[in-house]
């Protein structure tokens, strides 16, 4: 949102705001997701439909949303204006959603056959209709991937964290601190049974995979929000997991090249990045030189 909406604080109380929406929010998305998982591990069992493990479970995956919302309430009680994107239609992210979301899951595809050829994995359409038969069938199985995931985390790590972020830091910095946050996040799904991260083991090669995973994913959700907000983030992380999960993609060197896949197309998005609002020109990776921290620009596009 431009700056010409906001209340005009002092330069002292600008970036205070951002930090302590920042702390906040980290500290409830921590706080809930850690919580709720901490229960499931206690009560043990694995996390399935017909187990009361699979509530706290499922509820954990929120924790980004519950901060995302609670900044939200924040910022209502400073008096300060909902952003543009609460209130304003975006044509582009109708363009661009649907285009990342093919090409993120893309890159699994794609990553997935080479490792067929190399022989370390094996592709199976009745393996993928079986994952989906054991979540209730298709329309549950997507229905899952999309809440559980995309929908609760991508308003809190994108929408919320990222334009505070954005504002004193470059994107590569933050998809570094953010890909590294959101590894620690997920440390505790390798106590819950059933969850992929079990599967994998934390300490195994598949395991460090995952967790260093996290940080080019980062970067390319960062990609897709700079393009067209929230929305293409969700997609973009929706087809991944989806992807991968459909594909049961667990072998080290298959979520090697998953990674490598995905700096390709990374280096693709950079290399034809998004501009500034209402400019000609690019957005460097440090924002405008000599622009002022703020919550506003095209990096801020969609935050709550």
């Amino acid at each position: 949102m431009s700056t010409t909406d906001l209340p005009v604080p002092t330069p002292a109380t600008a970036p205070g705001r951002r930090r302590g929406d920042l702390i906040l929010f980290m500290a409830i998305a921590f706080g809930v997701s850690w919580a709720c998982w901490g229960t499931a591990i206690g009560l043990g069992g694995p996390a399935t439909p017909d187990s009361p493990t699979y509530l706290p479970f499922l509820l954990g995956a929120f924790g980004p949303l519950v901060g995302a919302l609670a900044i939200r309430v924040r910022r209502t009680r400073r008096g300060e204006p909902v952003p543009e994107h609460a209130v304003r239609f975006r044509p582009a992210a109708l363009l661009w959603a649907p285009l990342l979301m093919v090409a993120a899951a893309g890159t699994v595809l794609l990553a997935a056959v080479i490792g067929q050829a190399a022989g370390d994995t094996t592709l199976s359409w009745s393996d993928a209709r079986g994952v989906m038969a054991g979540m209730g069938g298709p329309a549950a199985f997507l229905v899952s991937m999309a809440v559980s995931g995309p929908l609760s985390e991508e308003p809190g790590w994108r929408g919320t964290a990222y334009p505070r972020m954005r504002a004193t830091m470059g994107r590569f910095q933050i998809a570094l601190v953010l890909g590294v946050v959101w590894a620690v996040w997920h440390l505790p799904l390798f106590f819950v049974e059933g969850t992929v991260q079990n599967g994998l083991g934390l300490t195994t090669p598949g395991g460090v995979l995952f967790a260093a995973g996290n940080i080019p994913m980062a970067m390319l959700v960062t990609c897709a929000y700079e393009r067209a907000g929230v929305l293409a983030s969700i997609a973009v992380h929706f087809a991944v997991n989806t992807t991968m999960v459909l594909l049961s993609v667990q072998t080290p060197a298959t979520q090697a090249l998953i990674t490598g896949c995905q700096l390709v197309l990374i280096a693709a998005l950079l290399a034809t990045g998004p501009r500034a609002a209402g400019s000609g020109t690019r957005v460097p990776a440090g924002g405008p030189a000599g622009a002022p921290a703020r919550d506003g620009g095209s990096a801020a596009a969609g935050a709550l």
